[in-house]
């Protein structure tokens, strides 16, 4: 049998266009039987307190376009971010972690995250995890 492959995901940034790709990452990765851990820090952390991923925006001088782009993923059947998460999830091989020093650091609680959250730890904690990892990748 096959060894299982694993990626490790880092998400630094809680912008719509940095939003998407390691859910659809974790979710194509989730539904090939990987296993797949993600860390959610500084303004990535966001995307994980309640309804921070229907928040999302396109940054700096593209914000104002931020309704356009949403219209249009939707427009060609692309998931939300919100439904994006939940088909992560049902691949059951997805894991949520926190941030605890950027948690620390922004003032941000437990009962502030959506309750997907697999686990908090600090940089050192998923750095073990990442190292056993086929995929590493810093989003």
């Amino acid at each position: 049998m096959a060894e299982t492959k694993k990626m490790a995901i880092v998400v630094h940034s809680g912008t719509l266009d940095k939003a998407y790709p390691p859910l659809m990452l974790a979710s194509a990765g989730g539904a090939s039987d990987m296993e797949v851990d993600i860390f959610f820090t500084f303004w990535g952390l966001n995307l994980l307190k309640k309804n921070g991923l229907k928040k999302t925006k396109l940054p700096g001088i593209m914000r104002p376009f931020t309704g356009m782009m949403k219209r249009k993923i939707k427009k060609v059947g692309i998931a939300s971010l919100p439904e994006l998460l939940k088909l992560t999830l049902e691949t059951e091989n997805v894991r949520f972690y926190a941030c605890t020093a950027t948690m620390d650091l922004m003032n941000i609680k437990k009962e502030d995250l959506i309750p997907e959250v697999t686990g908090y730890m600090g940089a050192a904690g998923f750095l073990d995890i990442a190292a056993d990892c086929d995929i590493q990748l810093f989003i």
